[in-house]
């Protein structure tokens, strides 16, 4: 994971909310963060552990190693959208800048993963050599880029066109597939984009005019990414409001972790959200984050995890997220927890070849 070096003001009523985030339900839901929600929730324990060297692994297709730069003919991205098989992701420590950590959990896997997330804070370049990074393993790169240190209302007021311009058009020169989630989990109350300081209205209106520009910039190889938190901690936030249009989504990307206390089957934690959402579009889900709390439930909650994917059509795959962060969320937590893993991302339903969809 990529880290922006700016620093933030930190939100003093967050050490609260972190002792009861790590209590309660809500650890399930609320996703990990860049170094500045890290910042902000103050919930980071100590140095994250170096990544044993690791060899490559099998079965996830090959590498993406075919150019894909064109100055006529931008990458089309819609054979990656809803792909016959599923992704399986990965967000890494120091991936994709290094890849240690990926061949690592490949290696315990059993499988390349082939979609991976970085997270980017507002302000930050797009970093096409992660980017370039990702593709070359043989993997889509999937953004989560996170507006600190600015407003939503300023965004749909055009005061950061300039930066977002420039963002735009970094993509369309790379002429590589990205996906991009922006300011997800707007439905939460953890972020300052969520719902203590900003209206639905605020941020379906940035979202639409971030899109808006990248689409005059000609920067036409994202895939963009809806990205709401599970509604079991904050069921009285509806998501409708939130949602800017099918012609501005391409995925929806539901984020729930598999924690030692609260919901913890699929169908419990994603369903919910999942039914909610169908009211009123069917663009495809991909959970953009998630795993399994370490403990006695974990094999069985990677087991759910797969299964529940792999039963659900109109999922298209899942990101793991392998850190030790709050608690060991890696898939070599324990041996058991692993190889729970490796069986299970052995299925032909999981991973592909991104230049061949």
């Amino acid at each position: 994971m990529t880290f922006s070096v700016r620093s933030v003001h930190t939100l003093r009523t967050v050490r609260a909310l972190a002792a009861a985030l790590l209590a309660g339900a809500l650890l399930a839901g609320c996703s990990t963060f860049s170094e500045e929600g890290r910042d902000q929730y103050e919930r980071s324990q100590g140095e994250p552990p170096a990544a044993e060297g690791a060899e490559g692994a099998e079965g996830a297709g090959g590498e993406a190693t075919e150019s894909a730069k064109s100055v006529d003919q931008p990458y089309d991205v819609r054979p990656l959208l809803e792909p016959k098989k599923k992704y399986l992701g990965v967000a890494a420590d120091g991936a994709p800048a290094k890849m240690n950590a990926v061949e690592d959990f490949a290696k315990r896997a059993g499988k390349k993963p082939n979609l991976m997330e970085f997270y980017s804070a507002w302000g930050d370049q797009y970093e096409q050599e992660l980017v370039q990074n990702a593709w070359d393993y043989g993997a889509v790169a999937y953004i989560a880029w996170e507006p600190f240190e600015t407003s939503l209302k300023d965004i749909a007021a055009g005061k950061e066109d300039k930066y977002i311009r420039e963002y735009a058009s970094s993509v369309k020169e790379l002429n590589l597939p990205v996906a991009i989630s922006w300011a997800h989990e707007m439905n939460g109350f953890w972020y300052p984009w969520g719902t203590k300081k900003t209206s639905p209205a605020d941020f379906t209106a940035a979202y639409k005019h971030i899109h808006d520009l990248f689409a005059e910039e000609g920067a036409t190889q994202v895939i963009w990414v809806w990205s709401p938190n599970v509604i079991n901690p904050m069921p009285k936030v509806k998501l409708k409001p939130y949602w800017p249009g099918d012609e501005y989504v391409d995925w929806v990307g539901v984020i729930g972790y598999y924690a030692e206390y609260g919901p913890h089957t699929y169908k419990s934690l994603y369903g919910p959200t999942m039914t909610q959402i169908r009211t009123f579009t069917k663009k495809p889900f991909i959970i953009a984050e998630t795993a399994a709390q370490a403990g006695e439930r974990k094999p069985a909650d990677i087991k759910d995890l797969f299964q529940g994917t792999a039963k659900r059509d109109d999922v298209i795959g899942f990101v793991w997220f392998n850190y030790d962060k709050e608690t060991d969320w890696r898939i070599s937590s324990g041996p058991l927890s692993q190889k729970t893993f490796r069986e299970q991302a052995q299925s032909d339903s999981f991973g592909f070849d991104v230049t061949k969809p």
